[in-house]
């Protein structure tokens, strides 16, 4: 009763199109939309996580991580990033809809769970803003997401132990060979001490070339992380 009373009052809309959606689930996303976003599946690279662009086949290491492997152990998107979840990441980021963090955090959330489960981390630390973004953009989206992810894994999170020191460019403006050195120093770690020996799952919002997750992974395993292990709601892939 009490449910059909509050529907009526605040009907469940779907996230992407915004239809009505009788039986919304915790997503509140309409079986079309969620039937137009692309989740990623095997083959795929087992250390970045590319997909391959073939039907069937085995996951393997790809030509980019054989050549140099990235200082992260594995990284793991849920879907790429086209269709409903670029639309839903782009107005979380740029327009301040800070509600698209449930539904973008669940979806990561229950793709990779049996990922996350034979990962067994210990700790949940999001990528961190600089301190004159986050008061451009009023809130770390790696955050937000993290809460959701942390707390359906049923990991902590820590969202101090490693911060961003240094201002960089925003790397959606940079070619691919510019986004490493413009992240390099840009990173460090507050306190050894918590993450020390620990498996970490750093998350983000978009895995793009991997510059950022990479440069994170290099900081916290030199203050002795034992893993660092990449989660993205989304994957470019070009």
């Amino acid at each position: 009763m009490l449910r059909a009373f509050l529907d009526i009052l605040f009907p469940p809309l779907c996230h992407v199109c915004r239809s009505f959606i009788p039986a919304a689930g915790p997503l509140h996303i309409c079986s079309g939309c969620r039937d137009a976003i692309s989740p990623i599946s095997s083959p795929l690279c087992d250390l970045c996580g590319t997909p391959f662009g073939t039907i069937g086949g085995s996951d393997h290491r790809c030509g980019a991580c054989s050549l140099s492997p990235p200082r992260f152990d594995a990284a793991r998107a849920a879907t790429l990033f086209d269709g409903p979840v670029r639309d839903m990441i782009h107005r979380f980021k740029y327009d301040r809809r800070v509600q698209l963090a449930r539904p973008l955090g669940l979806l990561a959330a229950e793709t990779l769970a049996s990922w996350a489960a034979a990962a067994a981390a210990d700790l949940v630390v999001p990528v961190p803003l600089h301190v004159r973004r986050l008061r451009q953009r009023g809130f770390n989206q790696a955050i937000l997401l993290g809460q959701v992810v942390a707390g359906q894994w049923h990991l902590p999170l820590d969202r101090t132990c490693l911060r961003r020191i240094r201002w960089t460019e925003p790397q959606v403006n940079l070619a691919a060979a510019e986004r490493a050195a413009n992240v390099r120093g840009a990173f460090a770690v507050t306190a050894p001490a918590r993450v020390a020996g620990r498996r970490i799952i750093l998350v983000d919002d978009v895995f793009t070339t991997g510059s950022t997750v990479a440069e994170c992974a290099r900081v916290l395993k030199g203050a002795g992380a034992g893993e660092v292990l990449v989660v993205t709601v989304a994957r470019a892939v070009a």
